[in-house]
């Protein structure tokens, strides 16, 4: 039944199809002259979009009949992936120019998978899931292949695009598993015929849905999609997709782990850990012999997101809130490690992704090195920086629930991966130089990489309100 509390707790994704719709039309009749006018009315609707989500949280926590979800956990989610969204926006206009590539279609394609996302982490049925999950997917395979006379455009949106069906129909399966031996889609008719007991019908479903969430936050043994995604697509997609999309994958899968699987949680919390600890591994060990440092950021990610599983395969409230803020943390470094990125650019300013062309840095851009050495420090866990703050909280929740082993195995595992962080300060520092970047970064770039790297290092001036945010959204779900 549509209501006016229901339009009003999905008034952010109603903002963002509006606003998405006509801006397509502006710059379908207004042509490439519009990019900038676009770009910028677009960050204005993801701002919209977030102020409208105190709105959506007043009229929660059920909307259209229990199939979206208005609640602190869906708002904390939202709140970071419009966030990345709008830094995904900014950052991409000075790297287009460069091959006059600079279209009015990126920043609407983003408000578009930014509603197929809102809709992801608001899912209250599998039905909403899907629907949410393949809007976003689509406006990615668009987004991969974006350049399309760059030939590792073509193939990562190719390549996405084929991996990403494929996830999807095993997705799709699990769903139709569970609800052929469940009798439901919804979250919670689900979770009320597990609790009856986890019959191999429906555990079999339960694999299949936890395998195609998996692919979705590449996570190992489903992550062979993105290295080579990672390093084909524009570097401000790589952006995008290595922060929000990888935030409302993981806020997803914890809903639909806790809320729709939480009676049978001894059987997927097998999974995740194996999941987690597999990803932790092999994304450090893979990183170590990688020369492109996009690709480098691919492994990072695959890295990152099994230590934000081991909160949750705590599965408790002090988990799901570890993981929450991990997510959080975990943007900001992203978002900084790709503004400095960004600036990686030879005299004529064409983009440098060699890990190699970093030698020496600090003697000739002095600033970007510090910037660069924080999000390294910070991504490696590295004391006093954030990024220890949030390793911390996962392993902290995985040890109150008696996963001391889990927890040991993931710290000794971050050992190795700050092997190629330390690599890359390193090479920045200490090695003999190399040619020298373009002599200045771009204005927006600047002052994203700067506003990131303070919080990096005064994040735990914000510890409280970060601690209090995240375990509100944990307890939305229990």
């Amino acid at each position: 039944m549509i209501d006016m509390a229901s339009l009003l707790a999905v008034l952010p994704e109603l903002i963002l199809t509006v606003g998405g719709l006509i801006l397509l039309l502006t710059a379908a009749f207004g042509g490439e002259g519009t990019a900038r006018v676009v770009n910028w009315l677009s960050v204005i609707a993801l701002a919209l979009a977030g102020v409208a989500l105190c709105c959506s949280l007043e009229h929660g926590p059920d909307a259209f009949g229990g199939l979206v979800r208005a609640d602190a956990f869906s708002v904390f989610a939202k709140a970071l992936i419009y966030g990345a969204a709008a830094a995904a926006i900014l950052l991409a206009p000075r790297f287009f120019a460069v091959g006059h590539a600079v279209r009015p279609e990126y920043p609407v394609l983003i408000l578009f998978a930014a509603v197929g996302m809102g809709m992801m982490v608001s899912a209250g049925d599998m039905l909403t899931l899907y629907v949410g999950l393949e809007m976003n997917s689509l406006a990615s395979y668009v987004l991969a292949s974006f350049m399309r006379q760059d030939e590792r455009s073509s193939e990562a949106g190719l390549k996405y695009f084929v991996l990403g069906s494929l996830a999807s129909g095993i997705l799709l399966y699990g769903t139709a598993l569970l609800y052929g031996f469940t009798g439901s889609t919804a979250f919670d008719g689900i979770s009320l015929a597990l609790a009856d007991g986890v019959s191999k019908g429906e555990l079999f479903g339960l694999v299949f849905v936890l395998a195609g969430l998996a692919f979705k936050i590449s996570a190992v043994p489903f992550h062979m999609w993105t290295p080579d995604v990672y390093e084909g697509a524009p570097t401000p997609v790589t952006t995008f997709f290595a922060s929000a999309p990888k935030v409302a994958a993981v806020a997803l899968t914890v809903r639909v782990a806790i809320e729709a699987l939480g009676p049978a949680g001894l059987d997927w919390q097998q999974i995740v850990i194996f999941v987690a600890l597999a990803s932790i591994i092999f994304g450090a060990v893979a990183a170590i012999g990688q020369t492109n440092i996009k690709r480098l950021m691919a492994y990072s990610s695959i890295n990152n997101v099994g230590f934000a599983l081991i909160g949750l395969a705590a599965g408790t409230p002090a988990g799901v809130a570890a993981t929450m803020s991990y997510m959080a943390i975990y943007v900001l470094m992203t978002i900084g490690s790709f503004a400095c990125i960004l600036q990686m650019r030879d005299a004529q300013g064409n983009p440098v992704e060699t890990i190699a062309s970093l030698a020496g840095l600090s003697q000739s851009r002095k600033g970007l090195s510090a910037a660069f050495a924080i999000f390294m420090f910070s991504m490696a866990g590295i004391p006093p920086l954030f990024g220890f703050w949030a390793k911390f909280l996962v392993f902290d929740a995985a040890v109150a629930a008696n996963l001391a082993a889990l927890a040991a195995i993931g710290i000794a595992a971050s050992v190795i991966g700050a092997y190629y962080y330390l690599k890359i300060i390193k090479t920045i520092y200490f090695d003999e130089p190399a040619a020298a970047y373009e002599a200045r970064g771009g204005a927006v770039e600047n002052v994203i990489l700067t506003a990131c790297a303070v919080v990096i290092v005064l994040g735990y001036l914000l510890n409280p309100v970060l601690d209090k945010a995240s375990a509100a959204a944990a307890a939305s779900l229990f």
